[in-house]
């Protein structure tokens, strides 16, 4: 009798083994689609202070009964700069919303307090918390300008002679780093060129822009500004190369490399480009270079950037701010 009960024992537990599903349930918890949503945690943040200078990490935290859509939002109460950090789940911890120090949309962040808050697509509620920041994040690459200690006077300018010129460095806010921008404006009702600014190489103290010899790891980075109800703006960059390492470029036998923009937005916007998808421009249409005809950043010896308007189209304007040369990637500032 033991026997036959160890027996039948042994069939039951073979059958409830291969009634078992070996495969994983896949898709949204029942609880996630018709559960009641609750926060167990509020939000915080891992530290309420931070030092993006010396890559000091922070994140943030909060639980809730079911995985929603939520968003952080990150504002500088100073800078008016905002990080956006988006996800779904039900739990927020340093795999979802570590933070670097960037920005999602210009201006960047500055030495500010920064008013945090947690909203959700489809749930009312909304928490709020705060962080200072001691020290903003310190970008890499090589800085060509951003103003902030006014105008070098080894840097070439040259303004038309037109209307409301206004070409100089200014401070009003937004602004979209530090402190400075430099401002090109105006009225010139006879030839596209309204001004320039030449950023050479000797103003930073070097014969040449100490840049990567490989223009497929080279980045160009400005932040530029659209004057809100113009579009009349063109902005040209233009990179002189010296090929013969004499010092000084040379336009009838040496390369220079261009990029054209037509300012069709409102507000400051980050333009990156890499170093080998420039091309060569007269009077915007492309051409041969007249040099070694191969990209060598690290033969730049001059940065010029021109302000361009059709004569007829009257007044035009724009700001530039923050040229920067970054290494393998576009700025993320």
């Amino acid at each position: 009798m033991k026997n036959i009960i160890k027996y039948n024992l042994i069939l039951l537990a073979i059958f409830v083994f291969a009634c078992k599903p070996n495969k994983k349930f896949e898709g949204p918890e029942l609880s996630d689609l018709y559960g009641d949503f609750k926060i167990i945690d509020s939000l915080i943040c891992s530290i309420d202070s931070v030092d993006f200078s010396i890559n000091q990490p922070i994140f943030f935290k909060a639980k809730f009964t079911k995985a929603v859509d939520w968003k952080i939002s990150i504002k500088g109460l100073s800078s008016g700069a905002e990080k956006i950090i988006n996800g779904k789940s039900k739990l927020i911890e340093i795999t979802n919303s570590f933070w670097t120090g960037n920005t999602s949309t210009l201006p960047m962040f500055t030495s500010e307090n920064c008013l945090v808050s947690l909203t959700f697509l489809t749930e009312k509620d909304t928490l709020n918390s705060s962080v200072k920041v001691i020290k903003p994040k310190i970008n890499s690459g090589y800085l060509i300008a951003d103003f902030e200690s006014g105008y070098n006077n080894l840097w070439t300018k040259f303004v038309q002679s037109g209307a409301s010129m206004d070409c100089q460095i200014r401070n009003v806010k937004p602004i979209p780093q530090g402190d400075n921008f430099y401002n090109m404006a105006g009225t010139v009702n006879w030839d596209w060129l309204v001004s320039l600014i030449d950023f050479n190489a000797n103003a930073n103290g070097v014969d040449r822009f100490p840049l990567n010899t490989n223009p497929n790891n080279i980045y160009f980075n400005a932040m530029v500004w659209g004057e809100p109800g113009l579009d009349n703006t063109l902005l040209l960059f233009q990179f002189k190369e010296d090929d013969n390492t004499n010092g000084t470029f040379e336009s009838s036998s040496e390369d220079q490399y261009d990029y054209q923009l037509k300012i069709d937005w409102s507000g400051w916007k980050l333009i990156s480009i890499k170093y080998s998808d420039l091309g060569t421009l007269v009077n915007g249409e492309p051409a041969i270079p007249k040099g070694n005809k191969q990209r060598n950043p690290n033969n730049l010896v001059r940065l010029s950037v021109l302000h361009l308007a059709d004569p007829s189209s009257g007044f035009a304007k724009t700001k530039i701010d923050y040229l920067i040369f970054t290494d393998s990637k576009s700025l993320e500032p």
